[in-house]
């Protein structure tokens, strides 16, 4: 497995891989990989003949008081669980070398990135799209695979890329989750005992609006009514940032379910911030 840490590096080792036909998959990350990541790193080899993932804890997409400092960076342990999975090459930069002096550059993706998880973290997603950018510039993969638990991300990434003709296609994978449901992060071993305990009822909400459909209810206002409760009943150390059922192609609220839409959910603890959604259906559900 190669380890590039400049863009020229990189570039120069997806061009050898090109020149023996190989077609090259994307894994972008933050680090601190666990098995949603390693979700992705496995779809991407199914398809893709050589896999970069990027390992790059991104500055500009962390507001103030955020946990940038904090946010765990581990290299090496990130590194044998790559070659163990059959990685062709991890891109690993450091801030200077994505944002060289004078950098002034940044993607808006309009609309997509208004609520949600965007209504509460400003210029969060202006921050990612400008490093995923980067990174599909720098990488030229064909593929690029993004998890769903960040839903509104990769919708945001896929417009932009679509928008912006880039010749990538961006594959959104399922959620993995632990044996109680909690989907995985790299946020929950922030958690402390009695947080990681209370953090079920995130997955059991959205389980909950699956029930509430199924059984036909289509009011969104008494699903997440119901929502909020076992949120307060079930996580009273968390802070509910949102709850909203939503439209899976435009992310607008819907009041009245007539088809598939996203329930989604953002809960701060005093530790981490966590959030989590499923899609669902009038006639069923399966996670995202």
């Amino acid at each position: 497995m190669i380890v590039a840490r400049t863009i020229a590096e990189i570039r120069q080792v997806v061009a050898d891989a090109r020149r023996g036909g190989a077609s090259v998959g994307l894994v972008p990350t933050m680090g601190t990989l666990h098995e949603g990541h390693l979700s992705l790193i496995d779809a991407a080899r199914a398809k893709c003949d050589f896999v970069v993932v990027s390992i790059f804890v991104n500055p500009t997409q962390f507001g103030p008081g955020e946990d940038y400092e904090q946010y765990p960076r581990v290299l090496d342990a990130d590194q044998a669980a790559c070659r163990a999975r059959g990685v062709a090459a991890v891109f690993a930069p450091d801030a200077a070398e994505m944002y060289p002096p004078g950098h002034a550059t940044s993607v808006h993706v309009a609309g997509l990135t208004d609520g949600l998880c965007g209504a509460h973290r400003p210029g969060h997603f202006d921050g990612v799209c400008t490093v995923v950018a980067k990174l599909f510039n720098i990488v030229g993969a064909d593929v690029a695979y993004f998890g769903a638990k960040d839903y509104q991300q990769a919708l945001a990434v896929r417009r932009m890329a679509r928008d912006l003709d880039m010749p990538i296609r961006v594959e959104l994978c399922p959620i993995v989750r632990e044996a109680d449901g909690l989907a995985m992060s790299t946020r929950n071993a922030r958690l402390n005992d009695e947080e990681r305990r209370q953090a079920t009822a995130l997955s059991k909400s959205l389980r909950l609006a699956d029930e509430r459909i199924r059984a036909g209810n289509r009011r969104s206002a008494e699903i997440l009514a119901e929502m909020r409760d076992m949120l307060a009943r079930e996580a009273p150390l968390g802070k509910v940032d949102y709850v909203e059922i939503v439209d899976p192609d435009c992310l607008e609220s819907v009041e009245v379910i007539q088809g598939a839409v996203v329930a989604a959910l953002a809960v701060r603890f005093h530790s981490a911030r966590l959030i989590d959604n499923m899609l669902l259906e009038g006639a069923g559900a399966d996670g995202v």
